[in-house]
């Protein structure tokens, strides 16, 4: 039913078991171990392009977290237009929610499949002797019965007899022989899925933090490595070179791939920083001239004429009339004084006019 699984985790494995045959010898059980291991590898190696992908969808996600809030805030009473504008604001920001659970989908076909393979090498359906094994032929399949790991076979666990591990027709029982190899194993693969785990977590925005989110933290760092530990009893002890391989690999790969990130982070703030200094002038640069086309701006000033007067006008021979501006100012003052040679307003003040008003204004003057 499942045999598009099966076929490519079984050719992946049966390459890997070749070449390190020839180092190791077909039929030794490290050959068997590294072959597990770099089908890990091989699979994983596939699958760091959508890792990379997931890793950046949390950082933006992480990044609009508080618009995200305010969407929740605002809908609290409305989980459906709650959900319409978490979309938009998800789609605006180019993030997409599935993209974050696609690595983790990829490899639960593979490991079903591991486990389908590596546990029927010594299943046989039909009954009689085990002729061959997807890709592995008859040889093959007797270079992994044989392959043992001090005096424990590949395909033997703690416990068998749980049709989905096992399988249907496995005789139930505990295998206490088994333990002192498995049970390091599953010592080890707990404590690197929380390293694992807590490294994950650690690049958290705590912004972001839901309830929902803190509960899938304590999910991820507690409750999946123990139950490792416990289930773990149940696994072959390929599937738990599998389960321990993954897990180095992902820490690598998270080290790797955050560091990256955050190289890329920071020169992307670096070259912000310099294009708004490079806008801006430079300390004692003069401002430049404005752009073609650009309106001045004008300043409103008010000037005043020299010597402290101010210009009036309104002269009936057409000459500016000039006051102090002390008389300007105290206009009870000029009212109540008498003008010596005449009114201000017949230009008596003014240099070079006549002051009398009864003379004519065409008299020539001498």
């Amino acid at each position: 039913m499942l045999d598009f699984i099966y076929y490519p985790v079984s050719f992946i494995l049966w390459c890997w078991h070749k070449v390190f045959g020839l180092v190791f010898g077909e039929a030794n059980a490290v050959s068997w171990i590294l072959a597990i291991i770099f089908l890990t590898f091989t699979v994983r190696g596939i699958m760091f392009k959508p890792f990379v992908n997931q890793v950046r969808s949390m950082k933006k996600m992480q990044d609009f977290a508080p618009e995200m809030k305010k969407v929740q805030k605002k809908y609290a009473n409305d989980r459906q237009r709650q959900a319409m504008e978490m979309q938009k604001l998800q789609k605006e920001h180019g993030v997409n929610p599935l993209g974050s659970c696609l690595p983790m989908l990829l490899q639960i076909p593979v490991f079903i499949g591991l486990n389908h393979v590596l546990r029927m090498f010594t299943i046989n359906p039909y009954g009689g002797p085990k002729t061959e094994n997807y890709f592995f032929d008859q040889s093959g399949v007797e270079s992994y019965v044989n392959a043992k790991l001090f005096g424990t076979n590949l395909g033997e666990a703690i416990y068998t007899g749980v049709g989905v591990v096992s399988g249907g027709n496995t005789p139930a029982g505990f295998h206490w022989h088994v333990a002192p190899v498995a049970i390091p194993l599953m010592i080890v693969a707990s404590i690197a899925t929380h390293l694992t785990a807590r490294h994950s977590v650690q690049r958290q925005n705590p912004e972001s933090a839901t309830p929902q989110t803190a509960m899938m933290n304590k999910l991820t760092m507690y409750i999946f490595p123990l139950g490792v530990l416990i289930f773990g009893a149940l696994f072959p002890l390929g599937l738990l070179f599998y389960w321990l391989a993954n897990n180095g690999w992902t820490l690598m790969q998270q080290r790797l791939v955050y560091t990256k990130i955050d190289k890329e982070e920071e020169a992307r703030k670096q070259a912000e920083k310099e294009k708004r200094a490079n806008l801006g002038p430079k300390p004692g640069q003069k401002p430049t001239a404005p752009r073609p086309g650009q309106k001045p701006v004008q300043q409103k000033k008010n000037k005043q004429s020299s010597g402290g007067q101010v210009k009036k006008a309104g002269s009936p021979h057409g000459f500016a009339q000039t006051a102090p501006a002390a008389e300007k100012t105290d206009t009870n003052d000029t009212a109540a004084e008498p003008s010596t040679n005449g009114s201000k307003e017949n230009g008596a003040d003014v240099p070079g006019l006549i002051s009398d008003s009864t003379k004519k204004s065409g008299r020539k003057r001498r």
